[in-house]
């Protein structure tokens, strides 16, 4: 996915439509000079409604959108005719689309299942006409409602990639060319830090045909919670994925434990409800590092997560990796 059409946040002003007013009209025909009231209702203003693309992965079609307006319902008419409604305006979205009020950051909804529609603004409703307000006691009213109007609202849309599998790990940890080894999926890979600026997804085929998606999450840095970095640019992805796999290199700089632990906390700082997710530990580049070396790095392994030793330039354990994976999401 190239970066610079790789979209996931838009703000855009949308409006639904208002209501068409109530007409206020006399039945006049021939022998008729004073027929009663006829006024039709008006109609119904268009929807603003956002609906899911399975087909779209990013927010692009619509980076150039700064309006978008649904159309006003038809005001009444003699006749009892009632106005035609307002079109409706229809957002396709990516599955994982958010929309935000762009004031308050209020969820006003979300869009997570294929073909799901859902209305954000709803037109305003037509007015009555005055033949609606006929009664024993005014058989001829002269007045009608006015359309209700439609609401306008800084909308911000935005997309939280979903995937079975997150990759969480600081810059170079091998997030990437893991990626690129298990799936058919083709990221940019380089030896410095950021090489990935935008999320990538692969399809990661296990055995019998089963599969699932890896989410290739841009690296975390200390103080990612707070912005630094690419920050919440970043950290709102891995909210929907099903299971985190951190991703430690083999000769970090740091222990394997600590490195770990900043992840967690980055992560836990952000959103404590992502350390609910299952999570598994890859100790990358592991073609780095002998059979001795390994063998002692085990014990100061972080407990209670499932850890597995792996090199995606040599392939191994890369089998045992998906084979775990898939276990862990059957589970759930």
């Amino acid at each position: 996915m190239a970066e610079q059409n790789f979209v996931d946040y838009v703000k855009i002003l949308f409006r639904s439509g208002k209501g068409g007013s109530g007409s206020v009209h006399f039945y006049r025909g021939a022998g008729v000079p004073k027929g009663g009231p006829d006024g039709g209702d008006g109609g119904r203003g268009g929807n603003i409604i956002l609906k899911a693309d399975p087909q779209e992965w990013t927010l692009l079609t619509l980076k150039f959108t700064r309006h978008l307006y649904a159309e006003n319902g038809q005001g009444g008419s003699g006749g009892l005719k009632s106005g035609s409604d307002g079109r409706d305006v229809i957002v396709k979205v990516p599955l994982g689309t958010v929309a935000r009020d762009a004031e308050t950051g209020e969820v006003l909804t979300e869009i997570t299942e294929p073909d799901e529609e859902k209305i954000l603004f709803p037109g305003g409703r037509g007015g009555k006409g005055n033949a609606f307000f006929k009664g024993p006691t005014h058989q001829s009213p002269k007045y009608a409602q006015p359309g209700e109007e439609g609401i306008e609202q800084w909308v911000v849309l935005e997309l939280k990639v979903l995937a079975d599998v997150g990759l969480v790990g600081f810059p170079n940890a091998g997030k990437s060319t893991l990626l690129s080894s298990v799936s058919a999926a083709k990221p940019k890979i380089g030896d410095y830090p950021f090489t990935t600026l935008v999320p990538q997804l692969g399809i990661v085929q296990v055995r019998d045909n089963h599969t699932f998606i890896m989410a290739d999450i841009p690296g975390i840095i200390e103080g990612a919670h707070e912005g630094r970095g690419l920050g919440h640019r970043f950290l709102r992805h891995i909210e929907r994925n099903s299971i985190l796999l951190f991703m430690v290199p083999a000769d970090t700089d740091r222990s394997i434990q600590e490195e770990y632990d900043i992840l967690v906390n980055e992560l836990q700082k952000f959103n404590p409800d992502l350390l609910d997710k299952p999570r598994m530990l890859a100790i990358s580049k592991c073609d780095l590092i002998d059979d001795d070396l390994e063998a002692m790095l085990r014990p100061t392994l972080p407990k209670g997560v499932p850890a597995i030793f792996m090199s995606a330039v040599t392939t191994k354990n890369l089998q045992k990796l998906k084979d775990e994976l898939w276990k862990v999401l059957n589970a759930e």
